[in-house]
């Protein structure tokens, strides 16, 4: 897999320089967010390969896509990715910023 990410939280003490684990893929799309579903699930799936080779094993990797306005929330565990199949909007940035917190604590 190649390409480049729009936005990854990670746990890296740097800013400069990317360490595993990588927690949270952020792909950004300007209208339709059920386009950037395939390029998101992916983007996770190299951030899971990233990780394993980094000999951090971490289970569960988060993903969302966003227009700036409006969001969604993927979830990869195992084999299986968990789509939220609500979309979230601007005026709700609290449930929003909740989301994106909850998945860097767990």
């Amino acid at each position: 897999m190649n390409g480049i990410c729009d936005f990854l939280i990670a746990q890296s003490s740097e800013m400069l320089i990317l360490t595993a684990p990588v927690i949270v893929i952020v792909e950004a799309k300007k209208e339709n967010l059920n386009l950037g579903l395939g390029q998101c699930i992916a983007e996770m799936i190299a951030a899971r390969i990233f990780n394993q080779k980094k000999s951090n094993n971490i289970t569960t990797i988060y993903g969302a896509i966003t227009s700036g306005t409006n969001w969604r929330f993927l979830k990869l565990e195992g084999e299986n990715i968990i789509i939220d199949l609500t979309e979230y909007y601007l005026n709700q940035i609290n449930l929003i910023l909740g989301i994106l917190a909850s998945s860097i604590i767990n």
